[in-house]
């Protein structure tokens, strides 16, 4: 601590050179095309690049302060006119926070900020010696050290270390790791969302509301029956619309775990709006979303049995079984495959064989045992009232025009939601794939309120023209259609793809498209959740409301 370095040897022998194979060098080349970047930490602070920049060109706001940004890790090297060159010094800059104390005691110092500035300094020009002390060249006469990719290639890995005092307060030592991404696009976006979706909102709403009021005034109207009974509409299925699906067990299953999504996500996201889950303390938003997603479980078991009993289901056991493991075996089994493809890669980002088993008890340990409850007391309660009886043989369906086609109505009710969120989308990609911090929790709480509210109203629009087409098959219809937004997202993740990315080997590919396919399933039962209890509720109160003979 607080020791300056001027330039060290890094390697085992103070002086001798390291040795690149014909295959390593070839290996770092790649890596350097690929815009490698590698990671350090010190003090649990990650290390940053800083990057100075003049916001405006104009020669009279030169003399301004340069705009300051901050690179998270440090490229490997970089290419000049088709040669490879590697940082192999690293020069150190870590800022500390002296503590007060009192008089007697020993200064502590707190590491406040991790800097580097990468160099590539050429073997001849640094002069080691056998202490393992080295020169540093001048700045304007040294070369860089290339990585011909051909042949073997002698080099140095050193570093020198340089301490400086600061202001910044352990408290606020993540603040120029956070402040990276541009705030003012966020807002625009988020105002932009609340007042499409608003605006909306008051179209859909004024709309359904006068069309049912007229409609619930015509189907009441004592003297008109005759009529009534000779036009089409929704109250002509009255008898069947709460006929129960095919599948009631898999459906309700899959209910089951959208509510038991949307619960962890509503806590996770309040809770690291609050500040609770910083990313200074590294994977702590992942271990929270886990063991609520657990204990989340017996919302999910007594939502999917209440629903499954509703339906005329029977076998509690079975249903509950298949809550408990659908959708989580579906993760996990996506999960322990691409984890064998990064442990055939020797890669330090795989998880763990002993976490993967502790997963495996919490889930059979913990969730299992808490969906088998909550199914117990979902099942045993009353079921949801239903306030029409339904007839003994089913109607017969009319022929259904073009746009009424399910895969049409999952393109048109996903525009709206993904709309909503589009921008907020492209933020958590970057965090996820292009190496950056996402830390803005309350836009995402604000969006993620807008994501709700825009499914509920899709939902019940799209219900509402089906039955007045006269098809009461809503129930997975509604499921499948307010899911709709997840399609996009699908097509939003392979253009990011295409267009953001630069990945090129199978591996990572295989592990991009295997991460977005559980965000995209994830995300499909999440809204075709919201959209299916919004339109369920829609429904109920329109029937409860026309006089039924």
């Amino acid at each position: 601590m607080n020791i300056e370095k001027k330039c060290e040897v890094l390697c085992d022998l103070p002086n001798k050179p390291v040795v690149f194979t014909v295959e390593q060098s070839k290996l770092i080349a790649e890596r350097i095309q690929e815009d490698y970047y590698i990671h350090l930490i010190a003090d649990n602070l990650p290390v940053a690049t800083r990057l100075e920049f003049y916001s405006n060109r104009e020669e009279e706001e030169k003399k301004r302060e340069k705009d300051v940004q901050f690179e998270h890790g440090y490229r490997l090297g970089f290419m000049d006119s088709n040669k490879f060159y590697l940082h192999n010094h690293l020069s150190f800059i870590l800022y500390y926070h002296r503590e007060e104390v009192e008089e007697n005691q020993e200064p502590t110092y707190r590491v406040v900020r991790f800097e580097v500035v990468p160099q590539s300094i050429k073997l001849e020009d640094l002069k080691a010696d056998e202490k393992g002390t080295c020169m540093l060249p001048e700045a304007a006469g040294s070369a860089p050290q290339e990585i011909d990719p051909t042949k073997k290639n002698q080099l140095l890995f050193t570093y020198s270390v340089h301490w400086e005092e600061s202001d910044i307060k352990w408290a606020s030592r993540w603040d120029t790791y956070l402040t990276m991404s541009d705030v003012q696009i966020h807002w625009f976006s988020i105002i932009n969302s609340v007042v499409v979706v608003f605006f909306l909102s008051g179209i859909l709403s004024m709309i359904i509301i006068r069309t049912l009021r007229k409609d619930i005034a015509n189907y009441n109207k004592e003297d008109d029956i005759e009529d009534t009974m000779e036009e089409s509409g929704w109250k002509l299925v009255h008898g069947d619309v709460f006929r129960p699906p095919q599948y009631p067990m898999i459906l309700s299953s899959l209910l089951g775990s959208g509510i038991q999504l949307f619960c962890m996500i509503l806590i996770v996201i309040f809770v690291a709006m609050l500040g609770m889950l910083s990313p200074s303390s590294r994977g702590a938003l992942m271990t929270t979303a886990c063991f609520l997603f657990m204990f989340m479980g017996v919302f999910g078991g007594f939502s999917a049995g209440r629903l499954y009993r509703t339906l005329k289901g029977h076998r509690w056991k079975k249903g509950a079984f298949c809550t408990a493991t659908l959708y989580p075996g579906v993760v996990f089994g996506i999960c322990f495959v691409l984890n064998c493809f990064i442990w055939g890669k020797h890669s330090s980002g795989a998880v763990p064989f002993p976490t993967m088993v502790a997963l495996l008890c919490m889930w059979f340990g913990i969730s299992l045992p808490l969906v088998y409850l909550g199914y117990y007391f979902g099942f045993r309660k009353q079921p949801y009232d239903n306030p029409v009886r339904t007839n003994q043989i089913p109607r017969q369906i009319p022929e259904q025009r073009w746009y009424m086609n399910r895969f049409v109505g999952i393109l048109m009710a996903g525009i709206l939601p993904f709309g909503a969120m589009f921008i907020e989308l492209f933020f958590i990609f970057s965090a996820i794939w292009e190496n950056q911090f996402y830390y803005l929790f309350g836009f995402l709480f604000l969006v993620f309120i807008i994501l709700v509210v825009s499914c509920s109203q899709i939902s019940i629009v799209m219900v509402y023209f089906q039955l007045c087409a006269e098809d009461y098959r809503w129930w997975w219809r509604t499921f499948l259609v307010s899911g709709g937004s997840a399609f996009y997202v699908l097509i939003y993740a392979i253009f990011y793809f295409v267009n953001k990315l630069d990945i090129v080997e199978f591996i990572p590919s295989l592990l991009y498209f295997g991460y977005t396919t559980l965000m995209v399933l994830s995300f499909w039962l999440l809204t075709g959740t919201i959209g299916f209890y919004a339109a369920y509720m829609f429904v109920r109160k329109i029937y409860a409301a026309v006089k039924i003979d």
